[in-house]
């Protein structure tokens, strides 16, 4: 009950005389996709080289032993092809084979030949929407044939064949039918007029797609079309007329609001209102800004009303939007209207006629010079009221003002150093509504000063660029500078070595114009300002000459005294011998008063004693060793031990201690400081040993020794430092009955064993 195939001989060659035989070209097999009924037999081969059953057949490519496998086989005893599989066009449309013929012994009898299968397309797939809603824009009232978007679609059978044939078509849109679709583009344009945002501002539309030329399978999609705006609708306020009132002498203010209609679309351009004012505001005195979240009309006064002058303002105003008007947009009914305003009167502050008033007046005048009458005027005319007039700042205090006229006079000097003043001015404010401004009139009072008042130059004219001069005015301009520099008339020979030339307004240059000594020269300038009337003023200035290097500077001073001496001039030499002599004849009064005070202070304890205690002791002779005390104290070094031991020892050597273990002065060699605080104590510790170690000072960590009195003596030390620890109490009553002068020898001791013991 098969299907039978028909039978290829694809290896058969046809005759023909005069050429080569050639093999057949097998022509494709085609077989339906989707075939159910399997296997299905395509087509079956034979091979006329060898009887039915003495060959076997085999086919082999993608289907058979290569992916898909199993698609196709073959019975390799007679050669037939069958389908063993469903075919889908969409995934594979032909396949390749080869096709093999063997004898029984598995040697080939036939070179092996191409076999293709083509798989036929059937409609099967419908279309498809690219998306499921497309979007498109148009302009309200745009005019038929207009473009606004493409509904695309695709499918996926042959597009060769009428399965993918498609057809486009509106099956249904809002209201009338204003656009049309293209039925082979998918393009969707406008149809007719009367496209109105304002009536119907989207549309909807649903589409269709069909294969098979609009007879097959079909698929929808939506079409969301939005109108855009247009001026089309003219602004209009809601009423003819408004009604508002604003309070007189004031500004910034806002009065009231102007409502406005438009259909346009609301936060455009196309809705957005502007406001003018076509008449009755001559002056500006009114402005309108637009809200831009109600599209209000916002009046406000820009400029203080006065009821005095106008109790009520009638304003015509009118409105358009932002964005021009469509031309064949109707005009709106109230694109005008009228507002009135009313002023509300109120107490207004007097007006100062002339603010701010200005005056001059010359520095330095007197307490109670009029300065300006400041006279005002009250608004309120139909309210009559007394003025009053006070100042309201005057830092300096410099005015006084007459409350009831408002005459104005000084009180203090003025002055033009005031830190309150601005480039010469003064202002004084009067309360909330007049300034007055007084200029202080500068005065030249002030010479200019030479500044520097000294200065060097080279000794050669050529060498050096000069000295440059500069002058400083206290006065204020336009009595400062220029100044004018010139070598003083009074000493005309100072023209024939030196020559000054103006640089600038407040500077001129000083030059040599010939070589002159090097040295110190005094010269006299004679400097004049450009005020009215001119100051002048002859100022000292001191000028080195000196020698210069090549760079024409200065050389320095060891450098300057090798090139050209001791560049001191004979009367500063005379200065400085004057100084010395004088400090020396200060110093010797000084030094016989402070000797004289040292005398008197060593007699002291005595009280009066007129003859040195000591000498006495030494003319009784109660303190001697006898013969035997050959080395017995010199008394002499009691009286001035200092002077005795420099006039004793010879010249650049310092005294030696007898206690000090060595005999000479060893030179100390030089001690670093400490560097760092960890230091300190050794460097305090060499230090003592040092001076432990010096016959020339006393330690200073021990008890003084004063002086060495000798060994041998029969007598014992006199009151020793080292041996007081040992003496006994003395008694000098005794010496009361010896007369005047021993009685307060008596005392003296007495005081002397009381108090701590210095000296032997």
């Amino acid at each position: 009950g098969q299907r039978r195939p028909s039978t290829l001989y694809p290896w058969h060659r046809a005759p023909a005389p005069g050429r080569v035989r050639r093999a057949w070209v097998i022509p494709p097999i085609s077989v339906s996709e989707n075939h159910k009924r399997l296997p299905y037999p395509l087509v079956q081969i034979k091979s006329d080289k060898q009887p039915l059953g003495s060959v076997i057949y085999s086919i082999q490519g993608p289907g058979v032993d290569e992916e898909p496998q199993g698609v196709f086989s073959i019975d390799k005893f007679t050669g037939k092809v069958f389908l063993n599989a469903m075919l889908d066009r969409e995934k594979t449309d032909r396949f390749r084979l080869r096709a093999f013929a063997l004898d029984l012994g598995g040697a080939t009898l036939e070179e092996p030949t191409d076999l293709e299968i083509v798989v036929v397309d059937q409609n099967d797939n419908r279309p498809v929407f690219r998306q499921e809603a497309f979007s498109g824009r148009v302009l309200e009232g745009a005019v038929p044939g207009t473009y606004v978007t493409r509904a695309e679609a695709t499918d996926a059978d042959d597009p060769e064949t009428d399965n993918a044939a498609l057809r486009y078509s509106i099956l249904e849109q809002d209201g009338p039918q204003l656009f049309s679709i293209d039925e082979h583009t998918g393009d969707i344009r406008t149809v007719q007029v009367g496209l109105d945002r304002e009536v119907v501002a989207v549309y909807n539309l649903t589409l269709q797609v069909a294969d098979m030329s609009g007879d097959g399978l079909t698929a929808t999609a939506s079409a969301i079309i939005t109108l855009e705006d247009v001026n089309d609708n003219a602004p209009g306020f809601t009423r003819d007329e408004f009604f508002m009132e604003a309070t007189e002498a004031v500004s910034g203010v806002d009065v009231g609001r102007l409502q406005v209609e438009d259909r346009d679309l609301p936060g455009s351009p196309n809705w957005a209102a502007r406001f003018t004012i076509l008449e009755g505001d001559p002056k500006g005195q009114f402005a309108i800004r637009t809200d831009p979240k109600t599209n209000e009309g916002v009046l406000s006064v820009v400029k203080p009303l006065d009821y005095e002058s106008c109790e009520q303002y009638n304003l015509r105003v009118a409105v358009q939007n932002e964005a021009p008007l469509q031309a064949a947009a109707p005009r709106a009914e109230r694109g005008q209207a009228r507002v009135s305003v009313r002023v509300q009167d109120v107490n207004e502050a007097p007006v100062f006629q002339e603010n701010p008033l200005r005056t001059s007046l010359p520095e330095g005048v007197p307490p109670g010079t009029p300065v300006a009458t400041f006279s005002a005027q009250d608004p309120d005319t139909q309210r009559l009221q007394r003025l009053s007039y006070s100042k309201d700042y005057d830092p300096d205090d410099w005015l006084r003002v007459d409350r009831a006229t408002g005459q104005i006079q000084t009180q203090r000097v003025l002055s033009p150093a005031s830190p309150f003043l601005k480039d010469g001015w003064a202002e004084s404010c009067a309360t909330a509504t007049g300034t007055l401004s007084i200029e202080i009139l500068e005065v030249n009072d002030h010479a200019p000063e030479l500044s520097p008042p000294s200065g060097s130059v080279c000794s050669k004219p050529d060498q050096g660029s000069g000295l440059l001069l500069g002058a400083t005015d206290a006065d204020l301009p336009p009595h400062g500078a220029p100044f004018h520099f010139q070598l003083s008339p009074r000493v005309p020979e100072l023209t024939r070595n030196w020559s000054v030339s103006q640089v600038n307004v407040s500077h001129a240059r000083l030059r040599l114009r010939h070589q002159v000594r090097e040295g110190l020269h005094r010269l006299s300038l004679l400097l004049r300002d450009s005020g009215q009337p001119p100051q002048q003023r002859e100022q000292p200035l001191n000028v080195t000459v000196c020698r210069c290097g090549p760079d024409g500077a200065c050389l320095p001073g060891a450098a300057a005294r090798r090139a050209g001496g001791v560049g001191v001039s004979l009367g500063a030499l005379v200065i400085v011998l004057a100084s010395i002599i004088l400090l020396l004849l200060l110093a010797l009064p000084v030094a016989l008063v402070t000797r004289s005070r040292r005398q008197s202070g060593d007699k002291g304890f005595l009280h009066g004693l007129q003859d040195d205690l000591r000498d006495n002791i030494l003319n009784y002779d109660e303190q001697g060793g006898g013969e035997e005390d050959q080395d017995a104290y010199d008394i002499n070094q009691l009286r001035h031990p200092t002077e005795l031991a420099v006039l004793c020892s010879p010249l650049g050597r310092p005294p030696l201690r007898r206690d000090a273990p060595f005999g000479r002065v060893r030179p100390q060699p030089p001690r670093m400081l400490p560097t760092s605080p960890a230091d300190i104590a050794d460097f305090i510790n060499d230090g003592l040993e040092v001076a432990d170690s010096d016959p020339s000072v006393p330690p200073y960590d021990t008890a003084l020794i004063y002086d060495y009195e000798g060994d041998g003596s029969v007598a014992g030390t006199l009151s020793s430092i080292l041996s007081s620890l040992g003496d006994e109490d003395q008694d000098y009553s005794c010496l009361r009955d010896w007369g005047p002068r021993f009685a307060r020898l008596g005392r003296c001791g007495l005081a002397q064993e009381a108090g701590p013991q210095h000296e032997a």
